[in-house]
């Protein structure tokens, strides 16, 4: 019974997006070809290649992305930052082709702009949460989770997302580029993503937070869990709605059904895991086996966007390389956690969680 009414509503929220735009599929690959700075650079041009050609070079690519991802995830050069009227801002450590997107913003709730506070037993390190919304969030999704982490002792920088808020592209209504049938673009934009989570964790820790943690939800908990796995100074993580593949999820959820119509006209569903591995969380579970951490994982029981399928190939991952991980199975789907009463469960987990653990 809850599971059809939740599916029901489900499907009935991803109907109301009615400004998706169903793109056609492209490589993409000018968007890594740029990348000679950091010496990770996509060479090949498709009209040299055939398509199984190019499905077998952007592996190659991704392969080697993997196998160097702590200098892949890493910023090249040091940030310059401005603090704002509660904004921080600093340049993209990503140049995109696109001027609006290549200034990275976040929102900045320092704890003292909170009253009323939970006690905590022993005394507290200055303690900060990096807060990273889900897909085509407005500029106040998540803010309501900023001022809870605010009322439990904990600042928090809320970022904004590429092509999200202020960065979005002029005359568009979605932040669409983010996640796209255009391969590529869809690689630059999760890692230029990562890269400024990086930079505004480096920002909290000039600031003279000891104590960081990160919580993410949807796309927002891959990118959370990217920076992570590859950000020493990161000591808890919170992902809301997990998933193992970034191409599964977009081929099989319903958020992202318009993506798929333009991916499959040129890929398989087991070709697009294989262009997006860089980008996926399973391939850098060693990296938690090396530094553990602590971090809570929540998967939802009735998600049509996550599936619990998906979120079972992280955890059975987990089980195979030995990761205790906190874990949360929710009775809710992915829309329906931010309604009444499955959001104020969610969000007492996860403030609660790294109430207690950052």
């Amino acid at each position: 019974m809850l599971k059809q009414f939740i599916h029901s509503v489900e499907r009935e929220r991803a109907k109301k997006d009615i400004h998706k735009v169903a793109r056609s599929f492209e490589w993409g690959e000018r968007f890594l070809n740029g990348d000679h700075k950091s010496g990770h650079s996509f060479s090949l041009q498709s009209g040299e290649l055939t398509r199984d050609e190019m499905v077998n070079a952007f592996s190659l690519y991704n392969d080697q992305a993997i196998s160097r991802s702590t200098d892949y995830f890493t910023p090249q050069e040091p940030a310059e930052y401005v603090l704002s009227g509660g904004w921080l801002s600093f340049k993209s450590p990503i140049e995109s082709p696109y001027e609006s997107n290549n200034t990275a913003y976040a929102r900045y709730f320092p704890v003292s702009e909170s009253p009323a506070r939970i006690p905590r037993e022993e005394p507290a390190e200055r303690r900060a949460v990096v807060v990273i919304p889900q897909w085509n969030a407005d500029a106040e999704g998540h803010v309501a989770v900023c001022r809870l982490l605010n009322l439990a002792g904990m600042s928090a920088l809320r970022i904004t997302l590429p092509y999200h808020d202020r960065r979005m592209l002029p005359g568009f209504e979605r932040a669409e580029y983010l996640v796209s049938a255009n391969v590529g673009r869809t690689i630059q934009a999760c890692r230029q993503a990562v890269l400024d989570v990086r930079s505004a964790v480096g920002w909290l820790a000039s600031q003279g937070y000891s104590r960081i943690g990160i919580l993410g939800t949807s796309v927002g908990s891959c990118i959370a869990f990217l920076a992570f796995v590859h950000e020493p100074l990161l000591s808890v993580g919170v992902y809301n709605h997990v998933s193992s593949y970034f191409g599964d999820v977009v081929w099989e959820g319903i958020t992202t059904a318009h993506v798929r119509k333009g991916l499959e006209s040129a890929l398989t569903r087991e070709e697009l895991r294989r262009v997006w591995a860089v980008i996926s969380p399973n391939y850098y579970l060693s990296r938690l086996r090396a530094n553990p951490r602590k971090g809570l994982f929540i998967s939802a029981k009735y998600d049509l966007t996550f599936t619990p399928e998906l979120s079972g190939l992280l955890f059975q991952e987990c089980d195979n390389q030995g990761i205790r991980y906190d874990r949360a199975l929710v009775p809710w789907g992915h829309y329906t956690m931010g309604m009444f009463p499955f959001k104020y469960y969610a969000g007492y987990k996860m403030i609660s969680y790294l109430h207690k653990n950052l």
